[in-house]
């Protein structure tokens, strides 16, 4: 038996894929967490063979978590509503052995599950193309950092708080993020950044 921890956050989607993978002879949902946080000690607790990670989680999100479980003996595959370049980026990076969009069949997700537990990766292939054409973001870790915090529209001042930067080093960054992504200001900037999946 595959043994398979599910993280989404939506209730019913949760129960739909435990539900589902439950019918399949060789897989059994052994947890289910709705908090990105929850992860790593549950991974810890109830020891699957593969974790299947939504990206967007409360807590902590599922790119993080897959870098968490690297060098654990996991197999990590990130099932995302969201198909971007960025995300399938990072989650390779992170030590994810695949990337796999939510719109796709279940019997897809139970054959991508059997086939990274052997030892493949697995990608959808236009996703890879894509992924390829669009390049590495251009952004630092900090630069992420405060866009991310910036999509809420906060003040300099906030972002420095809530960062524990100065307001002027916020704003440096804030600049650079602005003229690398080739927009007008930092709300375009952080939007075009979370489009692309670098945040």
């Amino acid at each position: 038996m595959i043994r398979v921890l599910i993280a989404e956050d939506q209730g019913m989607m949760r129960d739909a894929l435990a539900l589902l993978l439950g019918l399949e002879d060789d897989l059994e949902v052994v947890a289910q967490v709705a908090d990105g946080s929850a992860i790593v000690s549950t991974v810890a607790e109830v020891r699957p063979d593969v974790a299947l990670l939504d990206i967007e989680l409360p807590g902590r999100s599922g790119l993080e978590a897959a870098a968490d479980l690297r060098g654990t003996g996991v197999v990590v595959l990130i099932l995302t509503t969201f198909g971007r370049p960025g995300y399938l980026r990072r989650a390779m990076e992170a030590g994810a052995a695949g990337f796999l969009v939510k719109d796709a069949p279940v019997e897809e997700l139970a054959a991508a599950i059997r086939r990274a537990v052997a030892g493949e990766r697995i990608v959808d292939p236009a996703l890879a193309a894509a992924a390829l054409n669009a390049g590495p973001s251009p952004l630092t870790g900090r630069e992420r950092d405060v866009l991310a915090a910036a999509l809420d529209g906060a003040t300099i001042a906030d972002l420095a708080a809530r960062l524990h930067l100065s307001e002027s080093t916020v704003r440096n960054h804030l600049s650079s993020a602005i003229g690398k992504t080739h927009t007008r200001n930092r709300i375009e900037a952080a939007r075009l950044a979370r489009h692309n999946g670098w945040l």
